[in-house]
């Protein structure tokens, strides 16, 4: 079975790309949208990210909680937000290893933004068939590829609810 290594979708909201990234950018704020980040422990508090930028997001799956460690890859207003994990762990992400990279990209589009969410495993080392039985354990017998879709489908749809509603 050949392994999906990057998935992408995205959806138009009805609102401008710098404030769409304005609120995307700040790491704290996924959790309002996500269906697995609770939010993220910021040094410096609230605003948009910078590149270089480390954070601690904390997630949930069902009754499993973790904390990842995350570095900003690309802040670039109204346009691209990136970040790649590369630490993971319970309480504390003491187990380090590149493990995926989330980017959002925002162009304008019919008055709105088309925004683009992709999730890229980043866990190139691992063998195909180790990484396939290790996702279906942790996501109840899908591989993170298709798992990710339907978390990806469920954050944008949240912050196209979240934006308009706000209108």
């Amino acid at each position: 079975m050949t392994r999906t290594f990057t998935v992408s979708r995205s959806i138009l909201v009805e609102a401008s790309p710098r404030t769409v990234y304005e609120q995307v950018s700040q790491p704290a704020l996924m959790g309002r949208w996500s269906p697995e980040n609770l939010g993220a422990t910021v040094p410096g508090g609230e605003g948009p990210a910078v590149v270089g930028l480390v954070f601690e997001g904390h997630n949930k799956r069902g009754p499993f909680r973790w904390t990842t460690r995350c570095t900003v890859t690309k802040a670039e207003p109204g346009r691209r937000f990136a970040f790649r994990v590369h630490a993971i762990g319970l309480k504390r992400p003491r187990l380090r290893a590149p493990i995926a990279t989330w980017e959002y990209r925002f162009q304008e589009c019919d008055g709105g933004t088309k925004v683009t969410e992709t999730w890229t495993d980043d866990r190139r080392s691992w063998p195909t068939f180790v990484a396939n039985a290790f996702d279906r354990l942790a996501t109840g017998g899908r591989t993170f590829a298709v798992f990710q879709v339907g978390n990806i489908d469920r954050t944008l749809r949240n912050l196209k609810r979240e934006f308009e509603k706000a209108r």
